[in-house]
């Protein structure tokens, strides 16, 4: 059978016949996907914009199961902390002490606080507990509210008694006494971010003075800071828009050009945000570079299309085939790419983290859209829209560059040369990969800049204190009553002494410390006492007398709970750096192995705090990352290898992939970005979005080498070419991202765009430079046996014989 005939490839002759019967009715398709883009466009006012902490936590790790059975009584990962400081003065003056209290009741009066777990040294809660010369054991509040005009001898007494108390000096004064902490902890389920916010700076506003600093850190303060920035963020959106629309006039000068990738990509908008909307989901503030990056996919896309429309009519006067013809050229391969960006997308939803998961199932329909609301919905629109006047295409700035790459790649000696290039770049690659952490790289939230309000006041506060991070550590016995035998005291008491001797440790909390602090106060406050008695009994009176010392219920409750069979370990950080945080975990688990089962019915857990809830999301990210960038490469490379029906294509796609990941991740050691729950979606969609351009270029090799049967013209011509919308497409891309570096004052947005970037110049130097060389240098057969059918299609099923004799026919 001829080959050459449509009859010998039935299946791409069916495609071919079902391209023809959809330009034929262009109308009828357009009017139903405007109808459908009506319908999501109703559903876009159902769309929130709000960030939900749960959706941060993967719920499976058992870090954050501990963290939701224990958050209810001894606290979770939601805390608010201010720290008060003085700088003229000690905090133990009456107009001090009167301020520490307004602002410890503010804190206690937060929408969602749990009163219970409010602490400063003003509070009802902080006391001085005596022994009295009858035996008798009482307490007292440090600081009554109703006694404001103390005088020197009184506030004298004060500063003497706090100074001797280990639970107040320390964790809630500062050693120089210039600072006192009020700490809280909010509800998950109450949280409400914008009024916990609002209510913080409405406090340090009426509490500000000379002389007075008032420092605020925790959780629902740095999700607070973020929501601050949504009108910047609409800024950044308008700033974006004109930037594009005048790189499109600029590249273009034709109103098509313009107005139908903008068209193009407002449709996709409006199917996206649809499919948020119908999905119930949220956007969050924080991962909105993702959705951005989708519309610049689609304007670049719609960008791709019409270049090649003016291509083709140069070429042909009719101008509806030249529409058919550029959606037969382009629309296999746009696909093709549209599916690599949805599958590197789709497959984030493979780890634990909610909002990767939510993130992965609209982000990923949002991208498969563009097939619809651009890869078909523009040359349908080309097709019935009148022929342009002025089909001429202007050579500018941006074009150059293609030619350039040309250029460069003149021939296999040049090629070779850029692929020595690219395998030494790839060694130094591996090796700065090697320097990238898994978590945060250094202290602070990396989501703002370090001289950011929230950074300075978490620095000033962890300066003065034991650590405003915590680590929880659980103790649970098999019984009731438990935690009060003595070996199980002794044993959590063994647990943080080993803890203290990582340098990282400001300090420690736990059951042990206060056993001994009371039996110590029972016997004339001398110290030889302060230790663990050996009975059961003498443990639960102690633990009784100290409940009873307070006239406040649950004076124990931050300690054990009401059965007393779970104990809770608090250890102080003064940053949630990754590599402090695996150090804290595996410090806890050396001690675990080694202790495991010396003590009957005793297991300790890990890890509650924001310590702990931090660990448990560094972990999921790394796996995610280990799984779901390998998947993105294996599923890319079959589907490549499937299209083209060649492993050769499949494997220049994975050395493309290969080599911009390797930078990619060489980059992040450069700059010290870790790999955590925000970055690994980036890198992700970066692969998947990349992976366009190589297709692109592959594509148009092939096509080039089908018509003239020279490979070194075609790839030239595929450079000057395609090259030209690959170059174009890439800087319109990074234009759609670029006012994030320049203009965002959140920090993680502005790095996420960059690091997109760096993703995209990778990627489209792969397609213009290491695609060609490949292809010069290994001359694979699907692109040197090419051939094109009677339909127009291109197949490389011929054999050597046949492939030499259509090569020296052509030439």
């Amino acid at each position: 059978m001829d080959k050459f005939s449509a009859s010998a490839h039935k299946a791409t002759h069916w495609l071919h016949n079902l391209d023809q019967k959809l330009f034929n009715h262009p109308k009828i398709l357009l009017s139903l996907i405007l109808i459908i883009t009506i319908f999501f466009a109703s559903r876009i006012p159902g769309v929130k914009m709000y960030s939900d902490f749960a959706d941060l936590l993967p719920q499976t790790h058992p870090y954050i199961e501990l963290h939701n059975e224990i958050k209810g009584s001894f606290g979770g990962a939601n805390v608010i902390i201010v720290g008060v400081e003085f700088t003229e003065h000690d905090i133990f003056d009456n107009e001090a002490l009167a301020r520490i209290h307004r602002i410890t009741q503010a804190v206690d009066s937060l929408p969602g606080v749990n009163h219970n777990l409010v602490t400063s040294v003003t509070h009802r809660n902080s006391r001085k507990v005596w022994l009295t010369p009858e035996g008798n054991v009482n307490s007292e509040a440090y600081y009554n509210p109703e006694r404001t005009q103390l005088s020197a001898e009184q506030l004298d007494q004060i500063r003497q008694d706090v100074s001797s108390d280990p639970r107040i000096y320390g964790p809630l004064v500062s050693p120089d006494r210039h600072m006192a902490l009020v700490k809280a902890q909010l509800y998950e389920g109450q949280l409400d971010y914008a009024a916990t916010f609002a209510a913080i700076q409405e406090m340090r506003a009426n509490e500000a003075a000379e002389g007075v600093i008032i420092h605020v850190t925790g959780q629902p303060m740095l999700v607070g800071w973020a929501y601050q920035y949504l009108s910047q963020i609409i800024e950044i959106f308008l700033f974006t828009a004109l930037i594009m629309i005048a790189l499109l006039i600029f590249y273009f000068r034709k109103a098509y050009g313009v107005l139908i990738p903008l068209a193009g990509v407002i449709v996709s908008s409006i199917w996206g945000l649809g499919i948020i909307s119908l999905f119930g989901y949220n956007l969050d503030p924080l991962s909105l570079v993702i959705p951005f990056l989708i519309s610049a996919r689609a304007m670049s896309h719609g960008i791709q299309l019409v270049e090649r429309y003016y291509q083709e009519l140069n070429e042909h006067e009719d101008h509806h085939l030249s529409a058919r013809l550029t959606f037969e050229s382009l629309f296999r391969p746009g696909s093709l790419g549209v599916v690599s960006d949805a599958v590197g997308l789709l497959l984030i939803a493979i780890g634990s983290i909610p909002l990767n998961t939510k993130l992965a199932h609209f982000a990923s329909l949002w991208a498969l859209s563009i097939i619809i609301t651009v890869l078909l919905a523009v040359p349908l629109l080309l097709s019935i829209l009148p022929k342009p006047r002025n089909i001429r295409i202007r050579h500018n700035l941006f074009r150059q560059v293609g030619f350039i790459c040309a250029e460069l790649i003149s021939g296999e000696k040049a090629a070779k040369r850029a692929l020595l290039v690219a395998a030494l770049l790839l060694a130094a690659g591996f090796y700065l990969s090697s320097k990238v952490v898994i978590g945060e790289s250094e202290p602070g939230s990396p989501i703002l800049y370090a001289d950011h309000d929230y950074n300075q006041s978490s620095k000033a506060i962890n300066d003065s204190f034991p650590g405003s991070e915590e680590l929880y550590i659980v103790a649970e016995m098999d019984a009731p009553g438990g935690i009060k035998r003595p070996e199980v005291l002794h044993a959590l008491a063994d647990l943080q002494r080993h803890m203290l001797l990582d340098p990282e440790v400001g300090g420690s909390k736990g059951i042990p410390d206060l056993i001994r602090q009371v039996n110590r106060l029972l016997h004339s406050n001398d110290p030889r006492w302060a230790q663990i008695p050996d009975d059961e009994l003498y443990v639960g009176g102690l633990m009784f007398t100290y409940m009873m010392s307070s006239p406040i219920p649950g004076a124990l409750n931050e300690f054990v709970d009401t059965d007393e069979r779970i104990a809770n370990l608090v250890f102080y950080y003064k940053d949630h750096q990754g590599e402090t945080i695996r150090r804290a975990i595996h410090t806890a688990r050396q001690w675990i192995e080694e202790n495991e089962g010396k003590v009957e019915g005793l297991s300790i857990r890990l890890a509650g705090g924001t310590i702990g809830v931090t660990a448990a999301m560094n972990e999921a990210a790394y796996e995610t990352n280990l799984i779901v960038l390998p998947l993105v490469f294996l599923l890319i490379f079959a589907f490549v290898a499937f299209f083209y029906t060649s492993f050769m294509a499949g494997l220049m796609m994975f050395g493309v992939m290969l080599f911009a990941t390797t930078l990619t991740y060489a980059y992040m050691g450069l700059v010290g970005m870790g790999i955590n729950i925000n970055t690994v979606p980036i890198i992700a969609v970066g692969v998947g979005v990349g992976i366009d351009y190589s297709i692109y270029m592959m594509d148009r090799i092939r096509a080039e080498m089908a018509l003239s049967g020279d490979l070194s013209h075609a790839v030239k011509r595929a450079i000057s070419t395609t090259g030209l919308a690959i170059s174009f497409t890439a800087i319109t891309l990074m234009a759609g991202i670029v006012m994030w570096v320049l203009l965002s004052d959140l920090r993680f947005q502005a790095e996420a765009a960059l690091l997109l970037i760096v993703m995209i110049l990778l990627n489209g130097a792969a397609a213009m430079l290491l695609v060609p060389s490949w292809v010069l240098v290994f001359k694979p057969k699907f692109i040197c046996n090419a051939y094109i059918d009677e339909d127009g299609v291109i197949h490389a099923d011929l054999e050597e014989e046949e492939a030499a004799q259509l090569i020296t026919t052509k030439a």
